[in-house]
């Protein structure tokens, strides 16, 4: 019984720390894991706070971009950060016709 308490003990402290290396390698972003293993548009479309920049990189046509082999630095601004933007900045970009001036933007 004493071997089998012990066992026991060791599988539960081992997971214990197995997720805690886990964890440490998927940071919560957003309220989403980031996945080492997934490209920065497959994580950032599980953020729920960064939905604006999602659709900022879709409509300015660098989502194949960022899907490919990297290295990339992304400076992942916020829903709340693109809302204080002035009023209709955001919708303004996303059209179609401004879609030279959101790339210059998204990749400066």
């Amino acid at each position: 019984m004493k071997v089998l308490k012990t066992l026991a003990a060791t599988s539960i402290l081992a997971l214990s720390l197995g997720a805690g290396v886990a964890f440490a390698n998927n940071p919560m972003v957003g309220g989403a894991p980031m996945y080492e293993t997934k490209n920065i548009i497959q994580n950032a479309v599980n953020s729920k706070d960064h939905k604006t920049l999602v659709a900022a990189v879709q409509a300015a046509g660098l989502a194949e971009t960022l899907m490919g082999k990297g290295p990339f630095t992304v400076f992942a601004p916020t829903d709340e950060a693109f809302a204080a933007l002035p009023a209709g900045t955001v919708d303004t970009l996303l059209k179609p016709e401004n879609k030279d001036t959101l790339t210059k933007i998204l990749t400066c």
